[in-house]
């Protein structure tokens, strides 16, 4: 069954997920919260994130009865089809983020209570203006394709992905992590893991079944479950 999406849409709000949570309790699953401006948007780690008006920022309220760190990859892939609909090319640097060109483009964030809900917010930069500090590390679809776009049609086919990736999560997740190693652009490379704890670096092996990133290092195959990664030249 297809999910039923209900959609709120707010001209301002601190942040798509903040206000999310407040309401999660008492919405149903499929409830979309659509600001055109995010005053506190805030990406992993509580990071700062731009939502000037023109960019599509939203969270959804999913209740799978459980918390599963693979939901994240619903949102990464409805990301990367929806950007393929406009005729660009991405793929995802794990374990949230939408890359294009060695550029990002987009961000995913999941969070959970329990077995109640969990709310998977999304940032993709549409039309809105990249700041100039993030020109080299950032871009957007207008930038990509000389074209202002219009939200509610990237909307719609965002909405329309991540019905069909959560379904595939419910039914066949093996089949979600193939997709994900597919699109995972990665694999095969020289990669620094920062964590709380450290540093980890190595060459990116695969996305295991479970989410985690798998690094082939010096002292072997190191399994890991969350970090922040960056590139290294091989």
């Amino acid at each position: 069954m297809a999910i039923k999406w209900r959609i709120i849409h707010l001209n301002e709000v601190d942040s798509t997920n903040e206000y999310t949570k407040r309401i999660a309790g008492n919405s149903p699953e499929g409830t979309v919260v659509v600001a055109k401006r995010q005053t506190s948007g805030r990406g992993r780690k509580g990071r700062s994130w731009a939502s000037p008006e023109g960019g599509l920022w939203l969270s959804v309220i999913l209740k799978p009865g459980r918390i599963d760190p693979r939901l994240v990859f619903v949102g990464a892939l409805a990301v990367v089809d929806t950007l393929a609909d406009f005729g660009i090319s991405s793929g995802i640097k794990w374990p949230n983020d939408v890359w294009v060109s060695g550029r990002k483009i987009a961000g995913v964030l999941t969070e959970g209570k329990g077995s109640e809900y969990v709310i998977l917010g999304i940032g993709l930069n549409v039309n809105n203006p990249v700041p100039e500090w993030l020109r080299e590390s950032a871009t957007s679809m207008f930038e990509l394709t000389g074209t202002e776009i219009p939200l509610e049609k990237v909307l719609e086919r965002l909405l329309f992905h991540l019905g069909g990736w959560y379904r595939v999560f419910l039914e066949r997740p093996d089949l979600l992590m193939v997709k994900v190693r597919e699109k995972t652009f990665i694999l095969g490379k020289t990669v620094r893991v920062i964590q709380d704890e450290g540093e980890l670096a190595g060459r990116a092996l695969d996305v295991l079944e479970d989410g985690s990133l798998l690094i082939e290092t010096p002292f072997g195959s190191k399994r890991v479950t969350y970090g922040d990664v960056s590139l290294r030249p091989i």
